[in-house]
């Protein structure tokens, strides 16, 4: 199964706390921290909340 490599490319000061929350959930703390996380249906809808803030890369 392959995996998404998500960093977190843009800080969340001034962020909805929503996608504060959502950003903590993915495992991501500050700009540059990265987290690998499976490639599955809630992984992409968290990603989707939070797509203008994080890099998605595929891994396999």
């Amino acid at each position: 199964m392959a995996e998404l490599k998500i960093t977190l490319v843009k800080s969340t000061i001034g962020a909805i706390p929503k996608h504060k929350k959502t950003v903590a959930a993915l495992g991501l703390h500050k700009p540059g921290s990265s987290n690998i996380l499976p490639d599955n249906e809630s992984t992409k809808g968290m990603i989707a909340q939070v797509r203008h803030l994080v890099k998605v890369e595929e891994i396999q």
